[in-house]
C-alpha cells in the first residue's frame, strides 16, 4: 500500500518538485547544522508590499511539502536588508523632506516618517511582522543591523576580505565602465556622517581585517570589515547571508535573475555551497506595469483583505509561480471561489489527489470545511440587482434560499457577504451600465418573466436553468451565450455574470420577474 509519504515524494504539485530539490542537497548526509534553512528577503526601503506576503507564503508552502518528505527540521528566516541606505525617497509615505535629509543613512537610522518607530526600517519591520503574524507564519525575523552589528557576519566578512579579489573579478565585469571604476564589495559606514559610503577599497589588511577608504573630504580612514563597520554591496550581500548561515532555499522575483547568478559564484567563491534557488514569475498592475513597493501601485495586502478572506490571497498566490500574473482588484471574485471550490473537494479526495490540492498547501493537514452554500460571484450578482449596501440585505435573500444558514452558524459566508456589499459598491456599482432590450431579447425576456409568474416546480437552481435555456432556444438565440449575455446586460448592467437560474433560485422567483419587469418598462436602462 502507497504511504502518503511515497504519495507526495512522487506528488506533481510544485512545492514538492521544489521541496525535492532542497532534499536532494542531502541525499548523502544530513546538514551539519541540523536542520534546513528556508529563507525569504525583505528590502525595507518602502512599505512591506503584497509581493513580500506572496514569496513568504510560497516559501511557507515548500517548507510544508518538504516537512512531508523528511524528518530533518526546518526553519524559516524573513531577513530585512534594513543595513542598506537610503538611496530614494519613496513615493507613498509622509515627511518626505524629512527622509530627504536622511538620504545615505542605513535604513535603520533613518528617522520614522509616521512617528511611530525608532527608525524607517523598524516601522516597516514591524508592519511586516504584524501582517505575516496574522496570518499564522511560522517563521523567525532577522534584521541585517543586528547580524552585522552583533559578530553574525564576522568569520565570512573576514573570509570575504580575504577572498577580495576573487569577488571582485566576479562583479567588475558585470558593471559599466564607470561604476566599475569605483566598485568595492565593501560598503564603509562612514565614522564622520553614519552615511553607507559607495566607495573603492583603496587598501586592505588581511591580517587585521581592515580596509583603507577615503571619505568625500579626502580623509583616508582605516576601518575593520567586522562589528558592523561596513557591509557589503548587494550580490555579494546576499552571497554572505547564504554563506554564513547555510541558507538551502531561497525564491525570488525573475527581474533577479542576473543577481541570484553573481551572487551564487560569489557564495562558491566564500567556499559555501548556494541554496537552491526558484525565479517565480513578477506580479503587474492593471497596466500591466510591474509592481513596485516604492510606487504603491496594484494591490496592498491590505487591498486585498478588505474584499476577502486571507486564505483566497494565498490560493491566489499558489498558483503557477513561473506565469506572470496580473494582480488587481478583478481578481479577487475568482480567487475566493475556486479556493473555496478546492476546499469542498478535498474531503472526497484520494491522498494522492489531496497533496495536489492547492488547500493543502495552504492549510496543511487541517483543511477547513467551507461554508460557503452561495458563491462569492454570486453574492457579488445579488448585491448589484438588490442595489444592497449592507450584508443584512443579503442575508434576507440567503436566509430564503438556504433556511439551515445564518450569520452564527456560517460565519466565512457571513465574512464573505460583507465583502461582497463593499466589493459591490466600490467596483460593480459605478461601472454598471444597463441597455435597451432588442426587439428579440424583448420577447425572450418576456416570455421568461410570463413562464417565472407561472412556475409551480421546485425552486431549485437546475430546473431554473433549464427554463432559461429553454427560453432563449425558443426565441432563436444563436450562439445561445448570446441569449445570457442579454440577460446579463439588460438585467444587471453587467457584461458576464452567474448560472441565471442559480441566480433565480437565491433572489427569488417573484423578486426575478419584478427585475424583469423594470428592465422591460426601461426603469434600468434610464436610472
Amino acid at each position: 500500500m502507497t504511504s502518503v509519504r511515497d504519495e507526495a515524494l512522487a506528488s506533481k504539485a510544485w512545492p514538492f518538485e521544489e521541496a525535492r530539490r532542497v532534499l536532494k542537497r542531502y541525499e548523502k548526509a544530513p546538514p551539519e547544522k541540523g536542520y534546513v534553512l528556508f529563507q525569504t528577503g525583505y528590502g525595507p526601503s518602502g512599505l512591506p508590499h503584497i509581493g513580500t506576503f506572496g514569496e513568504v507564503a510560497r516559501t511557507t508552502m515548500v517548507r510544508r511539502a518538504f516537512q512531508e518528505i523528511s524528518d530533518i527540521p526546518t526553519r524559516l528566516i524573513c531577513f530585512s536588508d534594513d543595513m542598506d541606505g537610503l538611496r530614494k525617497v519613496p513615493g507613498n509615505v509622509p515627511n518626505k523632506d524629512m527622509l530627504a535629509e536622511d538620504l545615505n543613512l542605513p535604513l535603520t537610522r533613518v528617522r520614522d516618517p509616521f512617528g511611530t518607530h525608532e527608525g524607517f526600517a523598524q516601522h516597516n519591520n514591524a508592519r511586516l511582522c504584524d501582517f505575516l503574524d496574522s496570518f499564522g507564519f511560522d517563521y523567525e525575523f532577522a534584521s541585517a543591523t543586528e547580524y552585522y552589528t552583533s559578530g553574525r557576519f564576522d568569520e565570512m566578512l573576514l573570509v570575504a576580505l580575504d577572498r577580495f579579489e576573487k569577488i571582485q573579478e566576479i562583479m567588475l565585469p558585470t558593471l559599466g565602465p564607470d561604476r566599475r571604476a569605483t566598485y568595492s564589495c565593501f560598503l564603509p559606514i562612514s565614522p564622520k556622517t553614519g552615511h553607507v559610503l559607495q566607495v573603492p577599497t583603496l587598501e586592505r589588511n588581511v591580517a587585521k581585517g581592515t580596509i583603507v577608504y577615503q571619505e568625500p573630504d579626502g580623509e583616508k580612514v582605516e576601518i575593520p570589515v567586522t562589528g558592523g563597520h561596513v557591509k557589503m554591496q548587494w550580490k555579494p550581500d546576499w552571497a554572505l547571508r547564504w554563506a554564513a548561515l547555510g541558507v538551502d532555499y531561497e525564491m525570488s522575483g525573475k527581474d533577479l535573475i542576473d543577481s541570484v547568478t553573481q551572487s551564487t559564484k560569489i557564495c562558491r567563491a566564500l567556499g559555501k555551497a548556494p541554496p537552491v534557488a526558484l525565479s517565480y514569475e513578477l506580479f503587474n498592475d492593471e497596466n500591466g506595469q510591474k509592481i513596485s513597493k516604492s510606487k504603491g501601485n496594484g494591490l496592498s495586502m491590505e487591498d486585498w483583505l478588505s474584499y476577502a478572506a486571507p486564505e483566497s490571497l494565498q490560493y491566489f498566490m499558489y498558483l503557477k509561480p513561473k506565469t506572470a500574473k496580473r494582480l488587481y482588484f478583478d481578481v479577487i471574485p475568482k480567487a475566493v471561489d475556486e479556493y473555496h471550490q478546492q476546499l469542498r473537494a478535498y474531503p472526497g479526495q484520494d491522498p494522492k489527489a489531496q497533496l495536489n490540492n492547492p488547500v493543502f498547501h495552504i492549510h496543511g493537514h487541517d483543511v477547513p470545511a467551507s461554508d460557503m452554500v452561495v458563491t462569492f460571484s454570486m453574492l457579488l450578482n445579488l448585491a448589484s440587482a438588490a442595489s444592497a449596501h449592507d450584508k443584512a440585505t443579503l442575508w434576507g435573500f440567503i436566509g430564503k434560499y438556504a433556511p439551515d444558514a445564518s450569520p452564527e452558524t456560517h460565519p466565512g459566508l457571513d465574512a464573505a457577504a460583507g465583502f461582497a456589499v463593499r466589493y459591490y459598491e466600490n467596483f460593480v456599482q459605478p461601472e454598471k451600465t444597463y441597455r435597451a432590450p432588442t426587439d428579440q431579447e424583448r420577447a425572450a425576456l418576456q416570455d421568461l418573466a410570463d413562464r417565472l409568474r407561472g412556475w409551480d416546480g421546485e425552486v431549485e437552481a437546475e430546473a431554473l436553468q433549464s427554463e432559461v435555456f429553454a427560453v432563449g432556444k425558443a426565441h432563436g438565440f444563436d450562439p445561445l451565450r448570446a441569449w445570457f449575455s442579454a440577460i446579463y446586460e439588460v438585467l444587471l448592467g453587467a457584461s458576464q455574470g452567474p448560472r441565471f437560474g442559480g441566480f433565480i433560485a437565491l433572489y427569488g422567483v417573484p423578486e426575478t420577474v419584478a427585475l424583469i419587469d423594470r428592465a422591460l418598462a426601461g426603469e434600468l436602462a434610464t436610472d
